[in-house]
């Protein structure tokens, strides 16, 4: 029986998004502003801190109100109704009503900043408040509202009002007695009943929702990887576009070597004589006695450069002698463009004596 073949498609796994996003990829996200942020927290957060200053300061706003509830009845019922009075009440009363709700701003705002400071730094960005065309189609519209984040969202938004929802009336039932026998209660009494049971309620739902904003904030940091996950060809591609393609990379070192060989091969046709291993090592010295203060080494190389050094000398007429000891330690001990060793002084200088007999220069 034959067997059936499939093709199969090895690009498609070059695109699946598998990857974490890499760091680049994570800093141009929060450069649009598109962060791993729970906006559970900060609510929850405020609301914690702001009945706990209502339990910490209660007895500053009971007094404060009270002197105004008094002032009211004592002082201002007894002015005469003109504008003058009129405008000056209302001036009084938005001053003391801003001193009673000042601490109650000033928590909100820190408490507000706070958690956002801890949730995603210090981030300004003016990407999303940029008009975007693609944000004004009606059907990407419709796709974000039924997207499955947007079911998930209303999912944690149900399951919050149900819990939250539950622990009120488990707190209230649970007082349920107390409040019944409110009426045979002194006003005091009842007044500091009700303050407490509703410090109670705020400080236990506060916290509850504390947690469930944590559990909200792993998520969106899980949720945030995922969308920013990216596949191997993504991937190859960054890199390719932060360190430059490693195949025009290649070209521009071997193009580099070329140069740096032409102008190598130049500096030869000064040399006065190419001491040689006689294979592996090549050191061109050129010594200008009105010009140079010692012979300098103009030109070195092994292996393969080497080669190419002997040529170059051969072709230009220049003398090649073999040396292996010295040519070791002249290619070990000393760089292009500087001044033979003191220590090699005598050997070089015979090698450049006998150049010169040859040359008749002597």
């Amino acid at each position: 029986m034959k067997a059936i073949r499939y093709p199969l498609n090895l690009q498609f796994f070059a695109q699946e998004k598998t990857e974490q996003a890499t760091p680049r990829k994570l800093q141009d996200a929060r450069e649009k502003g598109q962060v791993a942020r729970s906006q559970e927290l900060p609510s929850s957060i405020i609301l914690l801190f702001v009945v706990l200053a209502l339990w910490l300061f209660g007895g500053f706003f009971t007094r404060h109100l009270s002197e105004m509830i008094q002032r009211s009845f004592s002082e201002y019922a007894l002015w005469q109704l003109t504008i003058q009075t009129t405008d000056m009440l209302f001036k009084q009363l938005v001053w003391e009503a801003f001193k009673l709700l000042l601490p109650i701003f000033l928590i909100t705002v820190i408490a507000g900043l706070a958690s956002n400071l801890a949730q995603i730094g210090f981030l300004f960005t003016t990407e999303p408040l940029q008009l975007k065309i693609e944000k004004l189609n009606p059907i990407e519209g419709a796709k974000r509202i039924l997207s499955l984040r947007s079911i998930v969202e209303l999912f944690k938004s149900i399951f919050k009002i149900l819990i939250t929802s539950s622990v009120a009336i488990y707190i209230l039932w649970g007082a349920r007695d107390q409040f019944l026998a409110l009426p045979q209660k002194g006003v005091g009494h009842s007044a500091q009943f009700l303050g407490m049971t509703i410090i109670k309620l705020g400080v236990t739902i506060a916290l509850l929702l504390f947690v469930l904003a944590i559990l909200d904030f792993m998520y969106q940091r899980y949720d945030h990887a995922k969308r920013l996950r990216m596949s191997k060809q993504e991937i190859k591609d960054e890199y390719k576009k932060a360190e430059g393609d490693p195949l025009i990379k290649s070209k521009i070192k071997e193009k580099q070597r070329q140069m740096s060989m032409s102008r190598m091969m130049n500096e030869v046709l000064k040399a006065d004589v190419v001491i040689t291993n006689p294979t592996h090592y090549a050191v061109a010295i050129a010594y200008k006695a009105d010009e140079m203060s010692a012979p300098t080494i103009v030109a070195k190389g092994k292996g393969f450069v080497a080669l190419k050094l002997k040529e170059t000398a051969r072709e230009n007429g220049i003398i090649t002698m073999e040396n292996k000891p010295l040519a070791r330690a002249l290619y070990a001990h000393a760089e292009i463009g500087d001044q033979v060793p003191e220590d090699l002084y005598k050997a070089v200088a015979e090698v450049l004596a006998y150049v010169y007999r040859l040359q008749g220069k002597v």
